[in-house]
């Protein structure tokens, strides 16, 4: 089986006197890394995938706090996540919120020592 570079050699490039090989190129050369290295999301990073949320995470938006009252649950081939909402202390306010499925939403969840919210 020949190699791509035999088979096109300079692919008739007037200014392509030479013909490189994959022996030529060095692997950093072909790809070079990114500077910027993401950073571990810690332990206390609020932002989280909504379908990471659990009973109980707590939610703030521009029409209050809201406390998330049913696991979540995907549709649309798993791009959009659904879950039930209430506001705190009032049961008969609920709703089901909607998010996409890759963007991550702030929340307040409950850690061991405040008990579950």
């Amino acid at each position: 089986m020949q190699e791509a570079y035999e088979v096109f050699g300079t692919l008739d490039c007037p200014d392509c006197a030479v013909e490189l090989t994959r022996d030529d190129i060095s692997p950093a050369v072909a790809r070079p890394r990114s500077s910027k290295k993401r950073e571990p999301q810690s332990a206390a990073d609020p932002k989280i995938l909504p379908m990471e949320l659990r009973v109980g995470d707590r939610l703030t938006d521009e029409t209050g706090e809201w406390e998330v009252i049913a696991p979540p649950y995907g549709t649309a081939e798993g791009r959009i996540v659904h879950a039930r909402v209430q506001k705190l202390n009032e049961p008969a306010s609920w709703e089901i919120r909607n998010w996409d499925a890759f963007k991550r939403i702030s929340v307040g969840r409950a850690t061991t020592e405040e008990g579950t919210r």
